[in-house]
Protein backbone atom coordinates (compact mmCIF):
# COMPACT_ATOMS: atom_id res chain seq x y z
CA UNK A 1 0.00 0.00 0.00
CA UNK A 2 1.17 3.51 -0.85
CA UNK A 3 -0.10 6.40 1.26
CA UNK A 4 0.96 10.04 0.86
CA UNK A 5 -0.29 13.23 2.50
CA UNK A 6 0.49 16.86 1.79
CA UNK A 7 -0.78 20.21 3.03
CA UNK A 8 0.26 23.82 2.40
CA UNK A 9 -1.24 26.91 4.08
CA UNK A 10 -2.82 29.55 1.90
CA UNK A 11 -0.92 32.24 3.79
CA UNK A 12 2.31 31.42 5.69
CA UNK A 13 1.46 34.21 8.12
CA UNK A 14 -1.78 32.46 9.16
CA UNK A 15 -2.40 29.03 10.70
CA UNK A 16 -3.37 26.27 8.29
CA UNK A 17 -7.05 25.49 8.99
CA UNK A 18 -7.01 22.23 7.01
CA UNK A 19 -6.41 18.95 8.86
CA UNK A 20 -5.60 15.51 7.52
CA UNK A 21 -4.61 12.12 8.83
CA UNK A 22 -4.58 8.44 7.93
CA UNK A 23 -4.53 5.30 10.06
CA UNK A 24 -3.68 1.69 9.34
CA UNK A 25 -4.76 -1.05 11.75
CA UNK A 26 -2.22 -3.27 13.45
CA UNK A 27 -3.50 -6.25 11.47
CA UNK A 28 -2.23 -4.60 8.28
CA UNK A 29 -5.64 -4.84 6.64
CA UNK A 30 -7.73 -1.83 5.75
CA UNK A 31 -7.33 1.76 6.82
CA UNK A 32 -8.81 5.23 7.19
CA UNK A 33 -8.17 8.61 5.55
CA UNK A 34 -9.61 11.88 6.84
CA UNK A 35 -9.41 15.38 5.35
CA UNK A 36 -11.05 18.44 6.95
CA UNK A 37 -11.19 21.99 5.65
CA UNK A 38 -11.83 24.44 8.46
CA UNK A 39 -14.23 27.22 7.48
CA UNK A 40 -12.60 30.62 7.91
CA UNK A 41 -15.12 32.84 9.72
CA UNK A 42 -15.75 36.42 8.59
CA UNK A 43 -14.34 39.10 10.83
CA UNK A 44 -16.39 39.62 13.96
CA UNK A 45 -17.83 37.50 16.72
CA UNK A 46 -18.25 33.77 16.16
CA UNK A 47 -19.33 32.90 19.70
CA UNK A 48 -16.26 30.77 20.37
CA UNK A 49 -13.01 31.32 22.27
CA UNK A 50 -11.26 28.61 20.24
CA UNK A 51 -9.58 28.81 16.86
CA UNK A 52 -10.59 26.93 13.73
CA UNK A 53 -7.38 24.80 13.91
CA UNK A 54 -8.34 23.82 17.47
CA UNK A 55 -11.71 22.66 16.18
CA UNK A 56 -10.42 20.74 13.18
CA UNK A 57 -7.79 18.98 15.29
CA UNK A 58 -10.41 17.90 17.83
CA UNK A 59 -12.91 16.78 15.21
CA UNK A 60 -10.29 15.10 13.04
CA UNK A 61 -8.79 13.26 15.96
CA UNK A 62 -12.18 11.88 16.95
CA UNK A 63 -12.93 10.83 13.36
CA UNK A 64 -9.65 8.93 13.01
CA UNK A 65 -10.00 7.21 16.37
CA UNK A 66 -13.58 6.06 15.86
CA UNK A 67 -13.15 5.14 12.19
CA UNK A 68 -10.16 3.00 13.02
CA UNK A 69 -11.46 1.35 16.18
CA UNK A 70 -15.25 1.09 15.75
CA UNK A 71 -15.97 -1.07 12.74
CA UNK A 72 -19.45 -1.64 14.18
CA UNK A 73 -20.32 2.02 13.45
CA UNK A 74 -20.95 3.35 9.96
CA UNK A 75 -19.31 6.60 8.88
CA UNK A 76 -22.40 8.76 9.44
CA UNK A 77 -22.60 7.46 13.02
CA UNK A 78 -18.90 8.16 13.45
CA UNK A 79 -19.28 11.73 12.19
CA UNK A 80 -22.25 12.28 14.50
CA UNK A 81 -20.36 10.97 17.54
CA UNK A 82 -17.25 12.97 16.63
CA UNK A 83 -19.22 16.21 16.32
CA UNK A 84 -20.89 15.54 19.66
CA UNK A 85 -17.56 14.80 21.35
CA UNK A 86 -16.01 17.98 19.94
CA UNK A 87 -19.01 20.09 20.94
CA UNK A 88 -18.86 18.69 24.47
CA UNK A 89 -15.24 19.84 24.70
CA UNK A 90 -16.21 23.52 24.41
CA UNK A 91 -19.93 23.97 25.01
CA UNK A 92 -19.23 25.24 28.55
CA UNK A 93 -17.18 28.17 27.24
CA UNK A 94 -18.68 28.89 23.83
CA UNK A 95 -21.99 29.71 22.15
CA UNK A 96 -22.40 26.69 19.91
CA UNK A 97 -25.69 28.03 18.54
CA UNK A 98 -23.84 30.86 16.77
CA UNK A 99 -24.06 30.48 12.97
CA UNK A 100 -20.29 30.91 12.68
CA UNK A 101 -19.26 28.57 15.47
CA UNK A 102 -16.12 26.71 14.26
CA UNK A 103 -16.96 24.25 11.49
CA UNK A 104 -15.39 22.23 8.71
CA UNK A 105 -15.99 20.36 5.51
CA UNK A 106 -15.28 16.61 5.63
CA UNK A 107 -13.97 13.89 3.31
CA UNK A 108 -13.67 10.51 4.99
CA UNK A 109 -12.83 7.07 3.60
CA UNK A 110 -12.47 3.71 5.32
CA UNK A 111 -11.43 0.54 3.55
CA UNK A 112 -11.18 -3.16 4.31
CA UNK A 113 -10.58 -6.27 2.27
CA UNK A 114 -14.27 -6.26 1.36
CA UNK A 115 -15.43 -2.67 0.91
CA UNK A 116 -14.56 1.02 0.60
CA UNK A 117 -16.85 3.24 2.67
CA UNK A 118 -17.02 6.99 2.03
CA UNK A 119 -18.51 10.18 3.45
CA UNK A 120 -18.34 13.71 2.06
CA UNK A 121 -19.88 16.84 3.58
CA UNK A 122 -19.69 20.24 1.85
CA UNK A 123 -17.05 21.10 -0.75
CA UNK A 124 -14.28 18.57 -0.10
CA UNK A 125 -14.01 15.80 -2.71
CA UNK A 126 -13.22 12.10 -2.58
CA UNK A 127 -11.89 10.37 -5.71
CA UNK A 128 -12.29 6.61 -6.29
CA UNK A 129 -10.27 5.06 -9.10
CA UNK A 130 -11.40 1.77 -10.65
CA UNK A 131 -8.92 -0.86 -11.92
CA UNK A 132 -9.54 0.34 -15.51
CA UNK A 133 -8.54 3.91 -14.60
CA UNK A 134 -12.07 5.31 -14.47
CA UNK A 135 -12.39 7.89 -11.67
CA UNK A 136 -15.56 8.64 -9.76
CA UNK A 137 -15.74 11.92 -7.82
CA UNK A 138 -17.86 11.76 -4.67
CA UNK A 139 -19.07 15.31 -4.02
CA UNK A 140 -21.67 17.19 -2.01
CA UNK A 141 -22.83 19.72 -4.60
CA UNK A 142 -25.15 21.87 -2.49
CA UNK A 143 -22.90 24.93 -2.78
CA UNK A 144 -22.79 24.56 -6.56
CA UNK A 145 -26.59 24.46 -6.73
CA UNK A 146 -27.04 27.81 -4.95
CA UNK A 147 -28.19 30.70 -7.18
CA UNK A 148 -25.38 33.01 -8.39
CA UNK A 149 -24.59 35.69 -5.83
CA UNK A 150 -26.08 33.75 -2.92
CA UNK A 151 -22.82 33.82 -0.95
CA UNK A 152 -22.07 37.53 -1.39
CA UNK A 153 -23.76 38.65 1.85
CA UNK A 154 -22.37 37.28 5.13
CA UNK A 155 -25.56 38.14 6.98
CA UNK A 156 -27.70 36.41 4.37
CA UNK A 157 -25.52 33.29 4.39
CA UNK A 158 -25.72 33.09 8.19
CA UNK A 159 -29.47 33.66 8.30
CA UNK A 160 -30.68 31.54 5.37
CA UNK A 161 -27.99 29.21 4.03
CA UNK A 162 -25.41 28.05 6.54
CA UNK A 163 -26.55 24.70 7.92
CA UNK A 164 -30.06 25.45 6.73
CA UNK A 165 -32.50 23.53 4.53
CA UNK A 166 -32.09 24.79 0.97
CA UNK A 167 -28.55 25.97 1.74
CA UNK A 168 -25.45 23.96 2.61
CA UNK A 169 -24.21 21.94 5.57
CA UNK A 170 -20.90 21.66 7.41
CA UNK A 171 -19.68 19.78 10.47
CA UNK A 172 -20.16 22.30 13.29
CA UNK A 173 -21.90 21.55 16.60
CA UNK A 174 -25.04 19.66 15.56
CA UNK A 175 -24.50 15.87 15.38
CA UNK A 176 -27.64 15.52 13.24
CA UNK A 177 -25.83 17.11 10.28
CA UNK A 178 -24.27 13.69 9.64
CA UNK A 179 -27.54 12.70 7.97
CA UNK A 180 -26.86 15.39 5.33
CA UNK A 181 -23.54 13.89 4.26
CA UNK A 182 -23.08 12.01 1.00
CA UNK A 183 -22.33 8.44 2.05
CA UNK A 184 -22.02 4.99 0.52
CA UNK A 185 -19.78 2.02 -0.09
CA UNK A 186 -18.35 0.11 -3.03
CA UNK A 187 -16.67 -3.31 -3.26
CA UNK A 188 -12.94 -3.10 -2.52
CA UNK A 189 -12.15 -5.06 -5.67
CA UNK A 190 -13.54 -2.15 -7.70
CA UNK A 191 -11.09 0.45 -6.32
CA UNK A 192 -7.34 0.51 -6.88
CA UNK A 193 -6.68 3.97 -5.43
CA UNK A 194 -8.46 6.85 -3.73
CA UNK A 195 -7.77 10.45 -2.89
CA UNK A 196 -9.30 13.06 -0.58
CA UNK A 197 -8.88 16.77 -1.37
CA UNK A 198 -9.88 20.03 0.23
CA UNK A 199 -11.21 22.59 -2.23
CA UNK A 200 -7.87 24.41 -2.12
CA UNK A 201 -6.20 21.39 -3.74
CA UNK A 202 -9.22 20.61 -5.92
CA UNK A 203 -8.84 24.00 -7.63
CA UNK A 204 -6.58 22.35 -10.25
CA UNK A 205 -9.72 20.72 -11.66
CA UNK A 206 -12.66 22.73 -10.33
CA UNK A 207 -11.34 26.26 -10.78
CA UNK A 208 -8.51 26.21 -13.30
CA UNK A 209 -9.84 23.35 -15.47
CA UNK A 210 -6.33 22.00 -16.08
CA UNK A 211 -7.69 18.47 -16.26
CA UNK A 212 -10.58 16.32 -15.11
CA UNK A 213 -10.61 14.33 -11.88
CA UNK A 214 -8.95 11.36 -13.58
CA UNK A 215 -6.09 13.65 -14.63
CA UNK A 216 -5.86 15.05 -11.10
CA UNK A 217 -5.56 11.56 -9.67
CA UNK A 218 -2.94 10.72 -12.29
CA UNK A 219 -0.97 13.78 -11.19
CA UNK A 220 -1.24 12.65 -7.57
CA UNK A 221 0.12 9.23 -8.52
CA UNK A 222 3.02 10.72 -10.49
CA UNK A 223 4.01 13.72 -8.35
CA UNK A 224 2.27 13.14 -5.01
CA UNK A 225 0.05 15.57 -3.07
CA UNK A 226 2.73 18.25 -2.92
CA UNK A 227 3.12 18.11 -6.69
CA UNK A 228 -0.59 18.78 -7.20
CA UNK A 229 -0.59 21.61 -4.66
CA UNK A 230 2.50 23.19 -6.24
CA UNK A 231 0.71 23.18 -9.61
CA UNK A 232 -2.27 24.95 -8.02
CA UNK A 233 0.00 27.60 -6.49
CA UNK A 234 1.64 28.26 -9.87
CA UNK A 235 -1.77 28.79 -11.48
CA UNK A 236 -2.88 31.08 -8.65
CA UNK A 237 0.27 33.17 -9.00
CA UNK A 238 -0.23 33.44 -12.75
CA UNK A 239 -3.80 34.61 -12.22
CA UNK A 240 -2.71 37.18 -9.66
CA UNK A 241 0.06 38.49 -11.93
CA UNK A 242 -2.42 38.85 -14.80
CA UNK A 243 -5.02 40.52 -12.60
CA UNK A 244 -7.58 37.80 -13.29
CA UNK A 245 -10.34 37.10 -10.76
CA UNK A 246 -12.04 33.71 -10.98
CA UNK A 247 -15.75 33.40 -10.21
CA UNK A 248 -16.51 32.44 -6.58
CA UNK A 249 -12.86 32.57 -5.53
CA UNK A 250 -12.64 34.55 -2.31
CA UNK A 251 -8.85 34.16 -1.82
CA UNK A 252 -5.85 34.20 -4.12
CA UNK A 253 -4.50 31.21 -2.18
CA UNK A 254 -6.43 28.80 0.02
CA UNK A 255 -5.16 26.17 2.44
CA UNK A 256 -4.64 23.09 0.25
CA UNK A 257 -4.54 19.47 1.43
CA UNK A 258 -4.53 16.12 -0.33
CA UNK A 259 -4.28 12.48 0.73
CA UNK A 260 -3.50 9.81 -1.87
CA UNK A 261 -3.88 6.07 -1.18
CA UNK A 262 -2.91 3.32 -3.60
CA UNK A 263 -4.47 0.09 -2.37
Amino acid sequence: MRLELGTVPGDPERPNEDWASAALPASGQGGVAVVLDGVTPPRGDDGCVHSVPWFTARLGGALVELSGSRRDMDLAEILSSSIRRTADAHRATCDLSHARTPQATVALARWSERAIEYLVLSDAVLLLEAPDGTVRAVVDDRLDRLPPGSLSSVADVDARLRNKEGGFFTAAADPAVSSRAVTGSVPAAGVRSLAALTDGAGRWTELFREGDWAAALGLLRKEGPRGLIDRVRELEEADAAAGRVRLRRAKTHDDATAVFVEL
